[in-house]
């Protein structure tokens, strides 16, 4: 059954998890990867299934999938 709420129909657009996009730096012994981020932080994230130097997407800590490595371009108006 659809609920009527509006915050309820609201949080159900929303992801469930986070999802962060960087490049992974190193596969761990454990099963684990190491992913820089745009700001140069690190994080570990479960899985090794995209190769070192690719970017990943990694939702709830987990590594999902290759992405592709689209440049960035920064315009002022």
């Amino acid at each position: 059954m659809a609920t009527t709420n509006p915050w309820k129909q609201f949080q159900g657009l929303l992801p469930k998890a986070s999802r962060i996009i960087g490049t992974v730096a190193s596969h761990n012994s454990n099963g684990t990867s190491t992913i820089t981020l745009r700001d140069g932080s690190t994080m570990t994230a479960k899985g090794r299934g995209v190769g070192v130097g690719q970017k990943a997407f990694v939702e709830g800590g987990e590594v999902v999938r290759e992405v592709p490595d689209l440049p960035v371009y920064s315009a002022q108006v």
